[in-house]
């Protein structure tokens, strides 16, 4: 990896870090820079503004999630298992971390989604990306027979991107992946089965 992309990896990683653990607001480019040791001028050679950082961190962060939920829909199990799976790998990592931060796109959402336009494009991206795949999977599933064919494909996969964001945000205040057990068991153990 040349250094200029190991740069701007360490800025989107430590933008990440910080902007999961205390918000796009309380979260300074001199922060930033200095976590990262790169002087504030390198911040600029690689982004525009605070705002375009925030963007680009929001698609730096979606992508380990693409990667890991492709990882579990190539494996050698049915489609809804591999989803199933998906989640649980998800829901352990989540506990290990001690419940922080939630998730990245429901915290922006809620700051900022509805005031910096660069950013609300950045996540309906994410989060069209990843509803895509959960949808495929989805739909693979009605053709294996395991899901429902009474209920679009579509719907369903909104379902999951929606009710997961709601169950993080009650992880983070009850401090217990019991929102998150409740989702998977509710909808990909019960609703969603064929």
């Amino acid at each position: 990896m040349n250094n200029k992309i190991s740069k701007r990896t360490k800025l989107l990683d430590q933008g990440v870090y910080l902007l999961m653990s205390q918000g796009y607001h309380a979260t300074g480019i001199n922060e930033i820079v200095n976590a990262v040791q790169v002087p504030k001028g390198s911040f600029y050679s690689y982004f525009d503004s605070k705002e375009e950082f925030a963007a680009q961190a929001i698609s730096h962060y979606i992508e380990p999630f693409i990667q890991l939920l492709t990882k579990h829909l190539h494996s050698q199990v049915d489609s809804l298992t591999a989803l199933k799976n998906y989640y649980a790998e998800l829901i352990v990592e989540v506990e290990k971390n001690g419940y922080k931060g939630g998730c990245l796109l429901g915290n922006m959402m809620g700051e900022i989604g509805d005031t910096s336009e660069l950013c609300n494009q950045a996540l309906k991206s994410a989060v069209e990306r990843y509803k895509l795949l959960q949808y495929k999977a989805l739909l693979q599933a009605q053709k294996e027979g395991t899901v429902r064919n009474d209920r679009s494909a579509e719907s369903m996969a909104n379902l999951l991107v929606n009710n997961w964001q709601g169950a993080l945000l009650r992880m983070k205040i009850e401090q217990s992946v019991q929102p998150l057990q409740e989702f998977c068991d509710t909808l990909l153990n019960d609703y969603f089965v064929a």
